[in-house]
């Protein structure tokens, strides 16, 4: 499942939902939550449903929803009215634990029962650290079920939560609670065996800037970012697409401890391998045999 970049879209907005699905991003996620005001929810939800409905067979992309908090009267007329158009997977905001997965796992199983869905087909992406008390139960995430698609992290809802002034310093680098929040939540992903998906990049006419925290959050784990504009997904794509130069030279350790059973540890160009460059050589190439697919 290609998870390199998730563009939002506004629900109640009818022009970039059609917009959208000419944008080469591996997912949308159809807001219900954020970006759509209060008096426009009931109108947001007849949208994503019926886009969802509309695009219900050979989608080209997978088409998530972000449903308002699981703790709000809102979460549960969200999935009320877009189950039923089966949407492939819920975007979780201002989880507060685990815990709120696993509530929200028991009610899609309730939808896909009613509707004769494939037990567990729904996928759960949370945003793990919007809320204060979430960063103390990160860790916890493994014990979520097959659901459990990823992790993603949030700067904004968690910086009004600590009434914090500001989220970056004057160099545009995550002050210290908000890179706590970022690398926590990657431990959390690969702990659990998901992906991890980097936060997003709220200025959107800055492709440059988004380009050079793409870059860092591939070097570092992510595995994706979140999208606000069809103009970053490319950008986000391209970084987290392995190159020719990586695939080669992954093709290159395989290839030397293929040659070499039994072997722990090799040289190639005078550089000492061992296992965990043979692991990081593989993940690499399933990375570019799914942009690929």
């Amino acid at each position: 499942m290609k998870f390199r970049s998730l563009l939002f879209v506004p629900g109640d907005s009818g022009r970039k939902l059609k917009k959208s699905v000419t944008v080469s991003a591996d997912a949308l996620i159809l807001d219900l939550e954020d970006s759509v005001a209060p008096e426009n929810k009931v109108v947001a939800r007849k949208l994503a449903s019926d886009f969802l409905a509309e695009h219900a067979e050979g989608r080209q992309k997978q088409i998530w929803v972000r449903i308002n908090p699981i703790d709000q009267p809102a979460a549960l007329k969200d999935l009320a009215a877009i189950m039923h158009s089966r949407p492939d997977g819920i975007v979780q905001p201002k989880t507060r634990s685990p815990e709120d997965v696993l509530l929200l796992g028991q009610i899609l199983e309730d939808f896909e029962k009613e509707l004769g869905f494939a037990m567990g087909s729904t996928r759960i992406l949370p945003v793990s650290t919007e809320t204060p008390a979430a960063i103390f139960s990160l860790g916890e995430y493994v014990n979520c079920d097959q659901r459990l698609a990823g992790l993603t992290w949030g700067a904004e809802d968690l910086g009004t939560a600590l009434g914090a002034l500001a989220n970056k310093d004057r160099d545009g680098n995550w002050t210290s609670p908000f890179q706590l929040a970022r690398n926590l939540c990657l431990f959390a992903a690969h702990a659990a065996g998901v992906a991890a998906i980097d936060t997003i990049y709220s200025d959107f006419r800055d492709p440059e800037g988004l380009r050079a925290t793409c870059d860092e959050a591939r070097r570092d784990g992510f595995s994706g970012k979140l999208a606000i504009h069809p103009d970053q997904v490319a950008v986000i794509n391209s970084a987290f697409t392995p190159t020719g130069e990586e695939i080669t030279q992954a093709r290159r350790i395989v290839d030397l401890f293929a040659a070499n059973p039994g072997e722990a540890a090799l040289s190639l160009d005078g550089v000492m391998l061992d296992i965990p460059h043979l692991k990081q050589a593989r993940n690499i190439l399933a990375m570019a045999a799914d942009t690929e697919n």
